[in-house]
């Protein structure tokens, strides 16, 4: 509750946070936006692909022209203000700048960017959780030992999920099930870019007046997205993740304590203890009043009759046996909400979320017939999807992670339906992300559960 008076602190002792940007697109643009209106921060770097674009984006979001005339990082520091370039690796070297937010979206890319920042002794910030999807616990284990705190970011959901399975925890509470909402329904799975809008619920003028990215969009419809995040906080809180995937039931907010509980009991989990993701659909398709599309959830257990009756007395949304009560957040505010791990890692030393073992993984999993020759496209396109399964399920079949199922080759059959393994798939070995992905598969499988 003191973060914010810690940093009006910073800026009153006149040494603020140095942070370097990664990014500049939708979301860094978001956080960017508050950055102004932060005490305690300077921004000294941004390193995008595109210089141009990253500075029409700072426009766009209202920074005045004479914040970003540093023709360096060492006149950024000098003047208060700050330096766009395209060099990411000046920005992770500088010795003054403290943290990096990693906001590429380029999961491949991400990897070499958190390393890079770990050698040169940075914290990390990680947006990009497509990365900490399919290596994730070797990215916290190598922060650890460079002895810097890797971070996901606060405003994407599963980093509001771990903070929601934090607070119950530390309350006292078993967390029963945590996860987000989603719009879903089954086929959306076989979704590609050509199809997305219809089902996300935009028209194809309107996704192009907003300069919408289908790919984008169609990851979080096909369910990839939702499987990414789910892996992520998986790993982050030890919660289990269903056998076969994610289930998708469809609930109100005051239905999520009915279907977040065990089988035996009248929900859905096979156990308690589990990620799972609830639909804002009817399997019908008809749209659920109080829907929790946008927001997170935890469902934790009221273990004796005393915090039973407190559930009661104080009117809280219960199950119909009084045991299962959730929380929630009915909203995230994306890149809006990324200073507040800027923050709890600077300040407190606290990351917002991180791998704490191999638990889960997101499996590349065809959305039609592949043969010998297609090329994979990866998250969001037209050949895959993201599957979340069990980290042993995944390391006994060697699955491919969606992370690097783009631009790779298929060397054999695979059925609609089928998730791929390393085997389906020419390769390439060269890159410090899948030697990266190799190394967690041998130093996390042995304990994947």
């Amino acid at each position: 509750m003191n973060l914010h008076h810690k940093l009006q602190q910073r800026a009153a002792q006149g040494k603020p946070i140095r942070v370097g940007l990664i990014g500049a697109g939708k979301f860094g643009s978001m956080y960017l936006a508050q950055v102004p209106r932060t005490p305690g921060i300077h921004m000294v770097g941004i390193a995008d692909l595109s210089p141009e674009a990253a500075c029409r984006n700072l426009e766009r979001v209202g920074w005045e022209p004479q914040r970003v005339q540093a023709a360096s990082l060492d006149a950024a520091l000098r003047d208060g203000n700050t330096h766009v370039g395209d060099d990411w690796q000046a920005l992770v070297k500088h010795p003054a700048i403290d943290l990096i937010v990693e906001c590429t979206g380029n999961p491949v890319a991400a990897v070499d960017h958190c390393l890079a920042a770990f050698d040169n002794r940075k914290h990390v910030v990680n947006v990009t959780v497509e990365a900490d999807a399919f290596c994730g616990p070797l990215l916290a284990k190598e922060a650890a030992q460079a002895g810097v705190l890797y971070s996901l970011a606060f405003g994407d959901q599963p980093a509001l999920i771990c903070d929601l399975v934090d607070w119950a925890r530390t309350c006292g509470f078993p967390v029963v099930a945590a996860g987000r909402g989603h719009k879903w329904l089954p086929h959306f799975c076989e979704s590609t870019p050509e199809t997305v809008w219809g089902n996300y619920g935009l028209t194809p003028e309107q996704a192009e007046r907003g300069g919408l990215n289908p790919k984008m969009f169609n990851s979080f419809l096909d369910g990839s997205k939702p499987s990414i995040e789910s892996t992520a906080v998986s790993n982050a809180t030890g919660l289990a993740v269903p056998s076969n995937g994610l289930l998708y039931p469809p609930a109100s907010v005051e239905d999520i304590p009915f279907v977040t509980r065990p089988i035996s009991e009248g929900g859905v989990l096979e156990k308690k203890g589990m990620v799972e993701v609830i639909s804002s659909l009817e399997a019908n398709g008809r749209q659920i009043p109080y829907d929790i599309r946008m927001g997170v959830w935890v469902t934790v257990e009221g273990e004796t009759e005393y915090i039973r009756n407190c559930f009661e007395e104080y009117n809280a949304h219960t199950d119909p046996t009084g045991r299962y009560f959730t929380l929630y957040k009915r909203w995230h505010l994306i890149g809006l909400e990324v200073g507040f791990s800027v923050a709890s890692v600077m300040l407190r030393g606290e990351p917002t979320g991180v791998a704490q073992g191999w638990n889960a993984d997101v499996v590349a999993t065809a959305k039609r017939d592949l043969k010998p020759g297609d090329l994979l496209d990866g998250e969001g396109g037209y050949t895959v999807w993201g599957k979340l399964l069990p980290a042993a399920t995944s390391a006994k079949m060697g699955g491919l992670p969606l992370g690097l199922a783009h631009q790779v080759k298929v060397v054999r059959p695979v059925k609609k339906g089928q998730s791929l393994s390393w085997d389906d798939v020419a390769m390439d070995t060269t890159t410090r992300a899948y030697a990266v992905r190799r190394e967690m598969e041998t130093t996390f499988s042995q304990h994947a559960s």
